[in-house]
């Protein structure tokens, strides 16, 4: 079997190879450089740092600080490097020590103080001396110790890739050509589909421009046609029957207002007669009524059982005859003697004061008397209060006397005889709610009674108890008044 061996890539012109990417990384850069520090304590080197960037370097032990060291005797935010026009300067207070090596040669701290330039860092003043790219030294502040110098910057890391097979994906695979022409056309058809179902190419509604030929179309409507009266051929006929009938209703006009006039004729009645039938009637029906005697039907059943139409009684009294007092067919009319009997006249008593309006006042059924039932009376004894201290239990338990008033006297609506005596125990929990109410003895009471003392006392509400907790024993004896 043979084996195959890849074959490198040749690189494409105008790209650079793979060695030459390589070597421009580790070229050098060119530049100002930067300064490298390192952090040394008991002896070792516990921080080293470039600052990349060229910019102050602060320390102190404020937590903004780059170097954060806890020093009290140097400010919060010291800045031992400053950046000045682009040149670094070396600030050191009186407190520290140590040495820079310049070009020239190697000097204490101690020894710069004297050409060194003073300013005013915060509220302390401090020696500042400028440092050259070939300058290094250390820096001793209380147990920390700072060692700097002057490095090229380091090269900038190239950004990392991915390999070309990893790079490959879904969007390489796609034909960009068919996809864009593809995504044209749904929108073109989707966008024709949608116009015609939308109605912004529907012709502008204008209500006046409407009402406008509405009104010009019924102007335009043709006239309704015009109706011509028939002739009537029979109207000379029918007019001419009333005008003839006319002289015999003329002629015979005397003949109908002497048969409408009473008394006038041989068919005609008086006035006077029709009285006199009028009051007959009238007396027949008195003598209907008097045969009601004592042979005869009572008059009480006769009244009550409608065997006789009262509606007599009612013309007899309407009658200018009416009937005479005393008694007529055994009813009492009234008096004795004769005379007209009128309903509602005062005086004579009997059937004749049917009606009598003639009294001095309303006429009264008696007055009314509201009977009451028993009022029942609580007694409440005096609280017994234990398992600890409730300030206001008297007081609380004496306010409770109406409710438990109010429980016996709903008992006396069933029970007016009931009295008696109950005991409630009621504990009392932390924030002077009542947690259980318990009766006992009970002895004469319903337990309607009961269970309402019960609830007005789990209604109440104590000062909290000291210790936490308490049980209050109230007593209420019920008596009837």
């Amino acid at each position: 079997m043979t084996q195959q061996h890849p074959h490198p890539t040749p690189s494409r012109p105008g790209q650079p190879g793979q060695m030459t990417a390589v070597m421009r990384a580790v070229a050098p850069v060119t530049g100002p450089k930067v300064l490298r520090i390192g952090l040394v304590q008991g002896g070792k080197v516990i921080e080293e740092r470039v600052i990349k960037q060229r910019t102050h370097v602060t320390i102190g032990p404020s937590e903004k600080s780059m170097f954060v060291i806890p020093s009290k005797n140097i400010p919060p935010n010291f800045r031992v490097f400053e950046l000045v026009g682009g040149e670094y300067f070396l600030n050191f207070l009186d407190g520290m020590t140590g040495r820079v090596a310049f070009k020239g040669g190697v000097s204490e701290l101690s020894a710069l103080k004297s050409s060194a330039k003073r300013v005013a860092v915060g509220n302390v003043q401090a020696y500042q001396v400028q440092l050259s790219e070939e300058a290094r030294g250390k820096l001793v502040v209380g147990e920390t110790t700072f060692l700097f110098q002057f490095v090229a910057p380091p090269p900038v890391q190239p950004k990392p890739q991915l390999p070309v097979s990893v790079r490959s994906g879904i969007a390489n695979d796609i034909d960009w050509t068919t996809t864009i022409i593809a995504a044209f056309s749904f929108l073109f058809h989707f966008g024709a589909v949608g116009s015609i179902y939308s109605d912004w190419m529907d012709p502008v509604v204008d209500d006046e421009i409407d009402v406008a030929q509405l009104l010009e179309s019924v102007k335009q409507l043709p006239p309704p046609p015009v109706e011509q009266p028939k002739e009537d051929v029979e109207a000379p006929a029918a007019t001419a029957a009333p005008a003839a009938e006319a002289p015999k209703a003329a002629g015979g006009g005397n003949k109908g207002a002497a048969a409408a006039s009473p008394g006038k004729g041989s068919g005609g009645m008086s006035d006077a007669r029709a009285s006199a039938l009028t009051n007959e009637l009238a007396q027949l029906d008195m003598q209907m009524l008097g045969a009601l005697n004592s042979s005869g039907n009572a008059t009480a059943s006769v009244l009550s059982s409608g065997d006789v139409p009262t509606g007599l009684l009612e013309n007899a009294a309407a009658s200018g005859a009416g009937v005479g007092k005393g008694g007529v067919a055994g009813l009492n009319m009234g008096g004795a003697g004769g005379g007209t009997v009128r309903p509602g006249a005062a005086g004579g008593g009997g059937l004749a004061t049917i009606g009598n309006t003639g009294t001095s006042g309303p006429a009264t059924a008696g007055s009314a008397q509201t009977v009451k039932g028993p009022v029942g009376n609580a007694q409440v004894g005096g609280a017994a209060v234990s398992g600890g201290s409730v300030s206001n239990a008297p007081s609380v338990v004496a306010g409770m006397t109406a409710g438990f008033r109010r429980c016996y006297n709903k008992g006396l609506q069933e029970d007016p005889s009931m009295k008696g005596s109950v005991r409630i125990t009621a504990k009392i929990g932390p924030n002077g709610e009542v947690l259980s109410a318990t009766p006992s003895g009970g002895s004469g009471l319903s337990g309607t009674v009961v269970s309402c003392v019960v609830a007005r006392v789990q209604s109440a509400q104590f000062a909290p108890p000291e210790g936490g907790g308490a049980t209050v024993v109230i007593p209420v004896t019920f008596v009837s008044q």
